[in-house]
């Protein structure tokens, strides 16, 4: 794995014992890849962009868990274990998309993307941002289940409100390295781990809050 040139961590904070200076620091999140027919129902919605909007290609969308930048590279065997031990824990999903937002909502919109929902999906979020909070990671945004369609690079219009009637099984959890380009992110999978568990769901307040609205993807 390489390091992307950027050391900044925009969403997580990484605590703990202290780092050797210089060492690589990886991109990495935690996903939900899409099968390809909703990638491609996803793809046809994406053709009534117009302007400087930059699509995110099918076979890289996906709905992001957690989000991980700025991983020092020794943690990284940790964080496979720890994908390990939730998806044992965590049982497969029915997952639905809703309706299409940008972010912010008001203004200048930076991102277009779908909503998500399915039971069992924020107490996904919840166990996962748990086991991450014992590593010493902390999340600096709430889980919102959506699916990153597009960034803008330029002035361009809105598209209309989209709607879906598209629903999946989800029964894999992936942990990604993500390294930026000029022409756009390259995912790599690190390790990809079967939802095998038959939890019950977390009580309501453990389970992060459902929010429209989501910066990254």
């Amino acid at each position: 794995m390489t390091a992307p040139k950027s050391e900044r961590s925009r969403r997580s904070t990484s605590a703990g014992q202290a780092r050797p200076a210089g060492e690589q620091r990886l991109r990495l999140f935690y996903a939900l890849r899409l099968p390809q027919e909703v990638a491609t129902q996803l793809a046809q919605a994406q053709t009534q962009l117009r302007g400087n909007w930059r699509r995110v290609a099918p076979e890289q969308l996906h709905l992001t868990l957690a989000y991980l930048p700025g991983i020092p590279l020794s943690q990284v065997d940790r964080l496979r274990e720890l994908g390990r031990e939730v998806a044992d824990l965590s049982p497969p999903l029915q997952l639905r998309l809703r309706g299409t937002g940008y972010h912010p909502n008001t203004g200048n919109p930076r991102v277009w993307f779908v909503k998500v929902e399915g039971e069992g999906l924020s107490e996904l979020g919840a166990r996962l941002q748990t086991a991450l909070t014992g590593q010493g990671i902390t999340l600096e945004e709430p889980f919102r289940p959506h699916i990153t369609l597009a960034r803008k690079k330029g002035p361009a219009p809105r598209v209309p409100p989209l709607s879906f009637d598209v629903s999946w099984a989800a029964g894999q959890l992936t942990l990604i390295h993500s390294t930026l380009r000029k022409t756009g992110p390259i995912y790599d999978t690190v390790s990809r781990y079967q939802l095998r568990g038959t939890a019950a769901p977390l009580p309501p307040e453990s389970a992060p809050p459902a929010a429209p609205e989501a910066s990254h993807g």
